[in-house]
């Protein structure tokens, strides 16, 4: 009965089968009606007439209608194989950003707005509508809407659009870097063969005779940074990988000038000044404390990880007979942790791989979900794919073949109805997108008739494919991963907000890695991991001994990590927050970085060994910058402060407390940004938050 009640979702899957003219006429369509709308609204209200229902409600309305279809168009350019359709895709999302720029500096619109939002007070709305209310109206005014109709308006306009078109131009250099380093295979000595297997690599010609083709991917790049032995190896690919995608340095630098001069126009005083004042921090002066304060803090710990890191290869030099230096470099860090690892607490990350074969420990994560939120998972085979796909093709309803797609349900205890659909697309493969990512393709919210439409989302990541006769497996690390993505995923699929606006993930920059942050302490959570562990050749639990050595490593070189974190976060908030515009123009923001990583986490780069300040452009590599995250880094920091206090708070006695679960999905993930973040807490909390927990978990409380 269950299983046939669980087998027939109340909505079909979204399709994918577009072909580059559909996603070009689709987009069209979708732009069309939103202007439509928008000039009715116009059509049919004064600025003394308007109210949230007859102005902020129609536009709200379209969205939810176009917002699926909007976002699965956009999202192909990272994942699908067909260049073509990606190009059309790319194409889409820059027509649709244009248009958000358009319809956010409608002045007319904005007047409507400004006198909803002015007589708020006596409007009786529920919180979400205020909420919304609120947030629509700091964004017209961060897009310059104070500023005089004219010559300083219209040059506002037009450097927005181009910084949105820079800033996907630089996404998609980065979505289609095809790079590389070429290593004869006698320089890739001391990585494991299920890590990289040698003659599984591109074959080298001409010059390159002999060599195979290390690329820049993550299955690739960590492996070859923790196993080569060779530092010259490790040295040369370190800085080619640094300098992968160069063509984005100068269009970055374009980038934070046009930030900079857009923000003094709307009457900000710098980049970091308008984008934070909208986040939960509010004053860029605070989060700039904050680093800072987590910087002095850690700061000892992390000279002290890096002379025992200095130590290992000074022992490991005299062993082989080299000539030692006497400096740890940033090429040397994840080669001797690993051997810290093996060392000082016997463990071999690939012999724990071996017990989280991935789809197994996937299906175990899953379980984890149903027990605390009461969810049910059903993976779609074939058969089912093909009858609820709306053209009746399987295929239609994935843009890969290896894509899967699961059904989700409250499970019969908490009613059994139909939550949404998750898509996993988990291998790493030529042209996608190249880290690890939870997207929207069809947000949730409640139709005109009442009735629901329900989410799809989608997991995009990069592990490790099956090779050598064994199955996918994840090291520890990579399985933390992986529960903090779908971690973001059920936050997407059980959001239950009225608008599409503020479903699911749609919360304050600062706050939206704090529920999968959360979710990462499972994974540290000795009966947990050993319920997830299954050897994948004798499907033996991994023992209570290897558990034991893999917990003592929780802390390990954790001061570098978070100074390397502040270092991003120093440097963007630095670029995004000049003296002057002037300043901005002069910046080198290469030299900056590299001064700025030195600096903060004390490990030396090639500029320590003659390559000079200016030798690598690694802020051009960073997705985040381009991607919404712009003076946001900070948030991945910010936010730990509130998933540190929440897991102490409701989960750290018994992580499996499905009524506490029941209460974080209800008090939490269901309300999305449909409240103020900080009331959500504290209700949640039953307090105001704060950082005691936080440093108590770095060991600095």
């Amino acid at each position: 009965m269950a299983s046939e009640k669980f087998a027939n979702p109340p909505q079909r899957p979204p399709v994918f089968n577009y072909t580059p003219e559909e996603l070009s006429a689709g987009i069209d369509k979708i732009i069309e009606t939103k202007r439509g709308v928008a000039d009715n609204v116009i059509a049919s209200t004064t600025p003394e007439t308007a109210t949230f229902q007859n102005t902020v409600q129609p536009l709200l309305r379209t969205d939810d209608e176009t917002v699926g279809e909007n976002f699965r168009i956009c999202f192909l350019q990272n994942v699908h194989p067909d260049a073509a359709v990606r190009e059309a895709s790319l194409k889409a999302d820059g027509k649709m950003r244009e248009l958000g720029i358009e319809l956010r500096m409608r002045d007319d619109i904005f007047q409507r707005v400004q006198a909803i939002y002015d007589n708020k007070a006596s409007a009786n709305l529920d919180t979400e509508s205020a909420t919304i209310l609120d947030k629509e109206y700091t964004q017209y005014v961060l897009s310059g809407l104070r500023l005089p109709h004219g010559p300083e308006r219209d040059h506002f306009k037009k450097q927005q659009l181009e910084l949105s078109r820079l800033c996907l131009e630089a996404q998609n250099n980065l979505n289609n870097e095809t790079g590389g380093v070429w290593f004869t295979p006698e320089h890739l000595e001391g990585i494991p063969k299920t890590d990289i297997d040698v003659g599984d690599l591109e074959k080298g010609t001409g010059d390159n005779e002999g060599k195979v083709k290390a690329d820049f991917k993550y299955t690739t790049s960590t492996p070859l940074l923790k196993y080569a032995k060779n530092e010259t190896t490790r040295r040369d690919y370190y800085i080619a990988e640094t300098n992968k995608v160069n063509q984005n340095a100068p269009i970055f630098q374009t980038i934070i000038e046009l930030r900079d001069e857009t923000a003094r126009q709307a009457g900000f005083k710098d980049h970091a000044d308008l984008t934070i004042s909208a986040k939960m921090a509010k004053d860029s002066e605070k989060v700039k404390a904050f680093l800072a304060d987590i910087r002095t803090r850690v700061g000892d710990g992390g000279k002290k990880e890096i002379a025992v890191l200095r130590e290992l290869k000074k022992q490991d030099y005299a062993e082989r007979g080299l000539d030692f230096d006497g400096e740890i470099y940033a090429w040397d860090v994840g080669y001797y942790s690993r051997i810290l690892k093996a060392k000082e607490y016997s463990l071999d990350e690939n012999e724990v791989a071996e017990y989280f074969p991935m789809w197994k420990t996937f299906t175990g994560m899953l379980g984890i979900f149903e027990k605390l939120l009461g969810l049910h998972f059903v993976e779609l085979d074939e058969a089912a794919k093909a009858r609820l796909s709306p053209t009746g093709n399987a295929k239609d309803i994935v843009w890969h073949d290896e894509v899967v797609v699961m059904s989700v349900w409250n499970d019969e205890a908490s009613g059994g109805e139909f939550v949404g659909y998750l898509f996993l697309d988990l291998h790493p493969r030529a042209n996608k997108y190249g880290h690890n990512a939870n997207f929207s393709i069809g947000p949730g919210y409640v139709k005109a008739d009442g009735t629901r439409n329900y989410p799809s989302t989608a997991l995009v990541c990069n592990f490790s494919r099956p090779s050598q006769g064994r199955p996918a497996l994840l090291k520890h690390n990579e399985a933390v991963t992986l529960f903090h993505e779908l971690g973001h995923g059920i936050h997407d699929l059980v959001a239950k907000t009225q608008s599409s606006y503020c479903h699911g993930t749609a919360v304050m920059w600062d706050f939206v890695e704090a529920p999968s942050q959360m979710l990462e302490n499972w994974c540290w959570t000795p009966d947990v991991l050993r319920g997830l562990s299954s050897h994948w050749k004798s499907g033996e639990k991994i023992s209570t001994d290897l558990i034991d050595k893999l917990m003592k490593t929780k802390h390990l070189n954790e001061a570098m990590g978070t100074l390397g974190q502040i270092a991003i976060g120093t440097f963007d908030l630095t670029v995004h927050s000049p003296d002057s515009h002037e300043a901005v123009k002069k910046l080198n923001c290469g030299r900056l970085w590299n001064q700025l990583r030195g600096e903060i986490t004390g490990v030396k780069g090639p500029e320590a060994v003659g390559y000079g300040m200016e030798w690598g452009q690694k802020h051009a590599t960073i997705g985040h910058f381009v991607g919404g995250y712009d003076a946001g880094y900070y948030g991945y920091m910010y936010s730990k402060v509130f998933s540190t206090d929440m897991f102490y708070t409701a989960f750290k006695e018994n992580p499996m407390d499905g009524e506490a679960g029941r209460r974080y999905r209800k008090l939490v993930l269901e309300r999305g940004g449909s409240m103020d973040e900080n009331v959500m807490l504290y209700e949640f909390l039953g307090r105001e938050p704060n950082p005691e927990n936080f440093y108590k978990d770095l060991g600095l409380a």
